[in-house]
């Protein structure tokens, strides 16, 4: 892994306007994050960790402050295709089978048809899928559903990958098969992966940097460099050094509650 920076925040702040007033969803924000480094959000619900996402990908714009991604603003790195964005719910379109949604972006982006045929192929075998082209999504089960939606993002191989709490609605087997999976793929791919979730466990077991963020106005609390080995079977839950590293988040998020 480098050391290169890939995302970097500096006194962000993003507000939203609404009926009863402003409401402050992130505050004097500041983060780095390095080229290769698996990155998790983790905070209580509505602590911004989704809306910090979204102003990386350029679906929301922050009112002060500065926000770079791969040295560009958000919007010139979406039109650059820098990154891919997979979303708490798969989002798949029903009529299109499993090779037709995984090719979406690539028909938008005007890939040629062989090109389509083999980052599809590839990107499938990536998510261990071989075999559902034609499958339907009805026909999946919501983790494997997930893995398409996976693919999909990775199908334009962009150089990060952007993930909204993904696992949230699955089950603890589903989860955990599809967290030692992601991190298969990670190393596989060595992309930059910036990922929201509200387990602690999930977070400690995938990440190399942990982003604790504290109740809305959402701030930055910790930030936790985690020196756990590359290879981590599930197993490793179960070891002081996960222990100790998930007890520093807890008491992370315990301090941002009594901030406020």
């Amino acid at each position: 892994m480098t050391d290169n920076t890939i995302i970097t925040a500096k006194d962000l702040n993003l507000k939203f306007e609404t009926g009863d007033g402003p409401v402050v969803a992130l505050k004097d924000v500041s983060l780095n994050v390095n080229k290769g480094e698996f990155v998790s959000f983790i905070g209580p619900s509505g602590c911004g960790k989704t809306t910090l996402l979204r102003a990386i990908a350029a679906l929301e714009t922050p009112n002060s402050g500065s926000l770079s991604v791969n040295g560009m603003s958000p919007e010139e790195a979406r039109r650059h295709r820098a990154y891919g964005y997979v979303f708490q719910a798969a989002g798949l379109y029903p009529w299109r089978n499993i090779a037709k949604n995984v090719r979406l972006p690539l028909e938008i982006m005007g890939f040629d048809k062989n090109d389509m045929d083999a980052r599809v192929k590839r990107v499938l075998e990536l998510v261990d899928l071989s075999g559902f082209e034609k499958k339907f999504p009805w026909q999946l089960s919501g983790g494997m559903q997930q893995r398409v939606s996976i693919a999909r993002a990775l199908s334009f191989d962009a150089d990060i990958l952007l993930m909204d709490e993904p696992f949230g609605a699955l089950d603890e087997i589903v989860r955990d098969y599809l967290n030692e999976q992601l991190l298969k793929l990670w190393h596989s791919t060595e992309k930059t992966i910036c990922f929201v979730t509200h387990s602690i466990p999930e977070a400690v077991y995938l990440s190399t940097k942990i982003v604790v963020m504290s109740p809305r106005p959402g701030r930055i609390i910790d930030i936790i460099q985690s020196d756990l080995p590359d290879n981590r079977p599930l197993e490793i839950r179960d070891t002081k050094e996960f222990i100790d590293i998930a007890q520093r988040v807890r008491e992370g998020l315990r301090a941002g509650h009594s901030y406020e």
